[in-house]
């Protein structure tokens, strides 16, 4: 049973594991998305979003305690540059993780890790799509372009009724209950 145990080995030896997410991090922090397993891109989420948040103040100590954790310098200061400016508003959840198959070789789960700031794709599409849904519940009120006066939705809602008459339904067939028996 695995009661408590919060830790991913990974398979690997404690320093090995160190060294491991640390070389992850500072790739992730450079290219802004790497692909790797679920599992260790799982076990890098927890290891990198305490550095990234630390990373918002920028002060010698945040910086050295950021050092300690990836142990390289240019990665470093391009994490306090260029990362932290972008996730400066966000309060957390600065990586995602999509899902991209199975490896032909030993059919293991890959995925892609990404930081959430740095996606093209998905801030356009995001912007787009919030600005498109940007309307209240009722919808608003409706400008004519032939007349260029503003109509309210009951009133359109009143014309439209008015256009199309209703057609009746026919009444629904009452089953026999007596024929069922």
């Amino acid at each position: 049973m695995r009661h408590g145990k919060t830790v991913n080995h990974l398979g690997r030896k404690a320093e090995h594991r160190e060294a491991l997410l640390m070389n992850m991090a500072c790739s992730l922090i450079e290219h802004k998305r790497i692909n790797t397993t679920v599992a260790k891109a799982k076990a890098l989420k927890k290891y990198v979003e305490p550095l990234l948040t630390k990373s918002k103040t920028d002060s010698t100590h945040s910086r050295r305690i950021v050092f300690s954790y990836l142990k390289n310098k240019e990665a470093v200061t391009e994490l306090f540059r260029e990362v932290s400016p972008k996730i400066a508003d966000r309060p957390g959840g600065y990586t995602r993780i999509i899902r991209l198959g199975f490896r032909p070789g030993d059919n293991a789960d890959m995925c892609m890790i990404e930081l959430v700031d740095f996606n093209e794709i998905y801030g356009k599409e995001a912007d787009k799509a919030a600005a498109a849904k940007k309307r209240t519940r009722r919808g608003g009120a409706k400008k004519k372009e032939d007349e260029g006066t503003v109509e309210t939705s009951s009133e359109a809602t009143a014309e439209a009724t008015e256009e199309k008459p209703k057609a009746k339904r026919a009444p629904r067939k009452k089953k026999d209950d007596s024929a069922a028996e």
